[in-house]
């Protein structure tokens, strides 16, 4: 518990860019556990909503950036279809749901998506903030009401492996960020096949 605000903003980032996750849904958990012990729930809530925006738009920009690539590289064939198909026909849901709802819906696809097919920059944020602030103002409530029970839980059964999980939880993520980081300079070197699913005239934003 000693990563204080500024490691949940870094997680919240992380947590809704395209780097990989150890643990799904880590900006609710620690939010949570923050919560729980007794911390402020406006500052962490803000917190972690502020890293969300952060994380979300870069992913958002990177699409916008990359288009029909960036979906190529980071998306794989099995969901890019239905997400591109998705995001054409219902372009706030497909921002909206996988940003308020929890795991295992997945986020970053679809944010990259937005971008990649020209979901406007003003209409991404809105409802993308809009979204992070329910999700995250629902748990930091969670935590209020029931953050006895969550500092009971945590005490009794988690509290002398918080140490070693919180190493294994930093060592995979910043493995995680450097095989994100070794994407983004080595591009796949194969010809990428056309997609028709994804219309590479991408709307001008508004």
């Amino acid at each position: 518990m000693k990563l204080g605000p500024v490691g949940l903003f870094l997680v919240a980032v992380v947590d809704s860019s395209i780097v990989p996750m150890p643990i799904p849904g880590s900006t609710d958990l620690l939010l949570l556990l923050f919560v729980s012990h007794q911390g402020n729930p406006w500052l962490f809530a803000l917190t972690a909503i502020a890293g969300s925006i952060v994380g979300g738009y870069t992913t958002w920009h990177l699409g916008r950036r990359g288009g029909e690539a960036a979906l190529n590289r980071w998306v794989s064939a099995r969901l890019r279809a239905r997400i591109v198909s998705w995001v054409r026909l219902h372009p706030v849901l497909a921002v909206f749901l996988p940003a308020v709802l929890p795991p295992p819906i997945p986020l970053s696809p679809f944010i990259l998506a937005s971008g990649a097919l020209g979901v406007s920059r003003r209409r991404f944020l809105i409802v993308f903030t809009t979204a992070r602030s329910l999700r995250y103002g629902l748990v930091a409530w969670l935590a209020v009401v029931y953050g006895r029970h969550v500092v009971r839980l945590w005490n009794t059964l988690l509290q002398k492996w918080s140490t070693p999980l919180l190493w294994v939880f930093s060592v995979v993520l910043v493995a995680a960020f450097a095989y994100a980081v070794w994407k983004l300079r080595h591009p796949a070197k194969s010809k990428i096949a056309e997609d028709p699913a994804v219309d590479t005239s991408r709307a001008q934003a508004s």
